[in-house]
């Protein structure tokens, strides 16, 4: 088994604020993960005018607008962004909710692309993200073996390499219905690597899917769960993604081989329980 790649999700939860952005890629780094994830949108794009113009309290005012707005991080964010990640000698990525988005993350040449859930059925948006033939991380919540096809198709018609991401989109997640058997199958009906994005509050379902071989994980993290913001229940404290890290990376070792072989150690641990041996 390869080394799973670790991308910590910032997403949203940084609340518009650089210093909680900064405050979370250091977590990351110190935790030992090997990336850390935003998301972009224009929300000019992403939500109607009647939508933006809706009622919706939050720390930015009364009108949705204000929330969506007050949530995004502009250019000179992320100029600060990507010099920080730099700086701590750790990735960063970003999905992209719309083609402008897209447009203005090709600034930074990151390494990888990422599809979050809800736009795998945007093809247009698939095309577009295909035609930079980066590596890109599709994650498949919301979809189905039909859905996931059709996203494929465009990634292989391109020729640009993919990993698909098991993923339910239910925040937080509920344990029971997580079924991580399907990692199998997804590895076997596309021939790729396979990783796991997850929302539930406990780090076992991730421990879990490291045991399958996954590729690549993400998990939403936060400086407190008690703060503003939809996703933030649904993501890891410190203490959280440092047991989340430190278990996955070990897996591979306790995983070990598949043979069954009686071991140096275990020699002299025979030699003193199995006494009739002795008495040869």
């Amino acid at each position: 088994m390869s080394k799973i790649f670790v991308i910590a999700e910032i997403g949203i939860n940084h609340n518009g604020s650089l210093s909680i952005a900064k405050k979370l890629i250091e977590l990351a780094k110190d935790c030992g993960c090997d990336a850390v994830k935003f998301q972009k949108r224009d929300i000019d794009t992403v939500y109607s005018p009647d939508e933006l113009d809706s009622y919706r309290e939050s720390p930015w005012g009364n009108k949705f607008y204000q929330q969506k707005k007050g949530l995004e991080f502009e250019k000179k964010d992320y100029d600060e962004i990507s010099e920080f990640c730099k700086k701590e000698k750790i990735e960063w990525l970003c999905s992209a909710w719309d083609t402008k988005s897209l447009i203005f993350l090709d600034n930074y040449k990151l390494r990888l692309n990422k599809i979050a859930s809800p736009m795998i059925t945007n093809l247009e948006f698939l095309e577009e993200v295909a035609s930079r033939g980066k590596h890109t991380l599709i994650s498949t919540g919301m979809s189905n073996y039909d859905i996931i096809d059709e996203a494929v198709n465009i990634f292989k018609k391109k020729n640009c390499s993919f990993e698909i991401m098991h993923c339910v989109s239910v925040y937080p997640c509920p344990e029971e219905i997580l079924n991580m058997n399907i990692i199998d199958k997804l590895k076997k009906r596309y021939n790729c690597k396979v990783g796991y994005s997850g929302h539930e509050p406990s780090v076992i379902p991730s421990v879990i899917a490291a045991t399958f071989g996954i590729s690549s994980l993400e998990r939403h993290i936060t400086l407190d769960r008690s703060m503003y913001g939809s996703d933030q229940s649904a993501s890891l404290e410190e203490q959280g993604l440092r047991n989340l890290v430190n278990s996955v990376r070990k897996v591979d070792t306790i995983i070990g081989a598949s043979d069954k072989t009686f071991l140096p150690q275990e020699i002299p641990i025979a030699k003193k329980l199995r006494y009739w041996e002795n008495k040869k």
